[in-house]
């Protein structure tokens, strides 16, 4: 997969991106991910990529000029995703349909945004990964390669961490526990020490459903609420 990302302060980027999964990913070459600094495609001796809003206001626009020239030049994966507080919000499902793919781009936006016919006329798409302002997207484009990427095949060690795991499957995350048993007076439920694994799987699946409830009720109400066997399944356990 190739993922490549246009920003106006690379040195931001390259340190989270060479670490951990993404750094090892990087290396073995399952994932090509390059960044681009917009002011290498300026064209005055300041190696500007701003300039003062139209109608006046405060703070600085990013030009439309560098950005396209950056674009054309590199030709990069489609789509081309501007990242924003005005965009759509970026949850697990897009993630796994990108790293379905072969490659996907991102614009980092900075100041107060980009001028409007990079939206209008270069970029597929704008997303936002919640509703705050950041200083510029090079944040949001480390949240989205990360999330993207560790779902494509090969980054991650077990593969079946990223299907078992908060907002997979429409809900959160059950609790997990390791060693020791005992801490501080504190123990793993018994469950979890049977050995019988139908029973664990039933246990996951009843605290995934309570967690949800209790803190995301969005997401059960977006699954149509709880039916009779998520029902059955808290009582089983106790946590109707």
């Amino acid at each position: 997969m190739r993922v490549d990302v246009f920003t106006c302060l690379p040195q931001l980027l390259e340190p989270v991106l060479s670490g951990s999964l993404l750094g090892k990913a990087r290396e073995s070459g399952v994932l090509d991910v390059r960044t681009h600094d917009l002011r290498d495609h300026t064209t005055d001796r300041h190696r500007s990529v701003d300039d003062t809003p139209f109608g006046g206001g405060p703070g600085m626009v990013l030009a439309p000029d560098p950005i396209f020239r950056a674009v054309e030049t590199v030709a990069p994966p489609r789509p081309l995703f501007l990242l924003g507080p005005g965009g759509r919000r970026f949850e697990q499902a897009l993630a796994a349909d990108l790293a379905a793919g072969t490659g996907f781009s991102l614009l980092c936006g900075r100041y107060e945004g980009v001028d409007e016919r990079v939206r209008e006329h270069l970029v597929d798409d704008e997303l936002s990964i919640g509703d705050y302002v950041l200083a510029g997207g090079e944040a949001a484009a480390f949240v989205v390669v990360e999330a993207v990427t560790r779902l494509v095949p090969g980054v991650m060690g077990n593969e079946a961490s990223a299907e078992d795991e908060s907002f997979g499957q429409g809900l959160l995350e059950y609790p997990q526990y390791t060693r020791p048993a005992e801490f501080r007076g504190w123990t793993v439920p018994e469950v979890l020490r049977s050995g019988d694994h139908a029973r664990v799987a039933r246990w996951r699946r009843a605290q995934s459903l309570a967690r949800t409830v209790d803190r995301r009720p969005d997401l059960v109400a977006a699954r149509g609420g709880l039916n009779d066997e998520d029902r059955a399944l808290l009582r089983e356990f106790g946590l109707e």
